[in-house]
């Protein structure tokens, strides 16, 4: 696979040999209409090999496939803690518990690279879904100017998403959040593994259509 976002390696998935999902009690009391756990995959760089954290470039987004082969995620780290959590809701009002970054210092995060207002996808050619990690001018939700740095902006109709608020809806029409790829770490070898998601997603319409 190549790097679409940043024209590096791209970040692909390995199922790894252990199927067992570790995830936390918080996670698995949310409402089963707001996550779906799957078996869990571990991240590895283009050449097989585990992706550790330490060689992600803060600012960056990287790409993965998960949990299907066709739909695409954004991997960021996002360059300082994200430690707070966010309670959200799907576009159907099922409310849910984002549960904040991962990693030594908590600051990668990962969701569906899928806009949640009409499906915008990054692709070889061109990618209208984007994280911007530096200062974004943008329309918010009550149609007032807003600025904003670290942000996943879809430049199709305008959404505007904080993936450090969980992939909160900053301005546009996107009815709901990005969907939360669920990351869990291994701080004795550095690495991570997806193994769920949370919030609401495009995946079945995006099966459907494509």
């Amino acid at each position: 696979m190549h790097n679409i976002m940043n024209r590096r390696d791209f970040v692909k998935i390995c199922t790894t040999t252990a199927t067992a999902v570790v995830t936390s009690p918080e996670v698995l009391a949310q409402p089963d209409a707001a996550h779906v756990l799957v078996e869990r995959v571990r991240l590895v760089d283009s050449e097989g090999n585990p992706m550790t954290t330490a060689s992600l470039e803060a600012g960056e987004a990287y790409l993965f496939f998960f949990p299907h082969v066709t739909t695409p995620c954004f991997l960021i780290d996002l360059g300082r803690p994200v430690t707070t959590k966010q309670t959200l809701r799907t576009k159907n009002s099922v409310s849910y518990v984002w549960p904040g970054g991962v990693g030594r210092n908590q600051s990668i995060v990962s969701f569906s690279a899928i806009c949640a207002h009409r499906m915008t996808h990054p692709a070889p050619e061109v990618s209208f879904i984007s994280y911007r990690h530096g200062k974004v001018e943008f329309t918010g939700k009550d149609y007032d100017v807003q600025n904003h740095t670290g942000v996943i902006y879809c430049c199709s109709e305008g959404s505007v998403y904080d993936p450090a608020r969980g992939g909160h809806v900053l301005g546009g029409p996107a009815p709901q959040p990005l969907a939360t790829i669920l990351l869990d770490y291994d701080s004795t070898q550095d690495t991570l593994s997806a193994y769920g998601v949370l919030g609401g997603n495009m995946f079945e319409h995006w099966l459907y259509t494509i």
